[in-house]
């Protein structure tokens, strides 16, 4: 009678291309979302200041496009819908600060009128936004 000889190693290899494949799809996951993640809110190229703060993002934003749009924190508005819109943002804190983004393409026409609107609307404190440029 012939005897097998049985074989009781242990294997002490641990096969890493599972862990390797999912890696990488996490990893084109990642890559692909980021830019859409980036590329969010409303683009504005802004005027240029030396005087220009910094101020934290607790702000009320309205924001005009170079094409006219007008924007309040991000939710496209129009003219005739700022007010009541602004209004409710600040019924319950007046204090706080209006920062108009106006693409530097847009007349000022527009801006003064967004600025008429916020006050009317009862804002206290306002800002327009502006860009650094290096101290000269």
């Amino acid at each position: 009678m012939r005897r097998y000889k049985v074989d009781d190693k242990i294997i002490s290899d641990i096969n890493i291309t599972p862990l390797t494949d999912v890696a990488l799809v996490l990893l084109i996951i990642f890559m692909v979302t980021t830019p859409m993640i980036l590329a969010g809110g409303i683009n504005v190229k802004l005027p240029t200041a030396t005087t220009a703060d910094t101020t934290p993002q607790r702000n009320i934003t309205i924001s005009i496009t170079q094409d006219g749009k007008v924007y309040l924190n991000d939710r496209e508005t129009g003219f005739d819908g700022l007010q009541p819109a602004l209004e409710q943002f600040l019924k319950n804190e007046k204090d706080k600060t209006v920062i108009l983004n106006a693409d530097k393409s847009v007349m000022h026409g527009q801006v003064v009128r967004v600025l008429d609107i916020a006050k009317k609307a009862g804002a206290v404190k306002l800002a327009i936004a502006a860009e650094r440029t290096g101290d000269k």
